[in-house]
């Protein structure tokens, strides 16, 4: 069965990433079809799925998990920044 959850993080709003959407078999579809038409990047982790699962929808991340999160930002702000640079070497041409 499909897994998924999608996270947000603000800091100016909070400590931690918080869990906005999480949920199983058709659910998960829909979560992932939303990223997809957002543009937002998926990272695939069954393990961090997996933990990510067990915390409500509105809750920040515990710390057990920031270092593994934090991978997933910077694996995020890395295509952010080839996206960003891709841009803008299609505008100079």
């Amino acid at each position: 069965m499909r897994k998924a959850v999608a996270l947000r993080y603000n800091p100016r709003r909070n400590e931690a990433p918080q869990v906005v959407a999480s949920g199983y078999g058709p659910l998960a579809e829909k979560i992932i079809q939303i990223a997809r038409e957002s543009k937002v990047p998926l990272f695939e982790n069954k393990d961090l799925v997996r933990a990510l699962l067990a915390i409500p929808v509105g809750e920040e991340i515990p710390p057990e998990l920031y270092e593994v999160v934090a991978q997933v930002l910077v694996f995020v702000y890395g295509l952010d920044q080839q996206n960003t640079s891709s841009k803008g070497s299609q505008r100079d041409s």
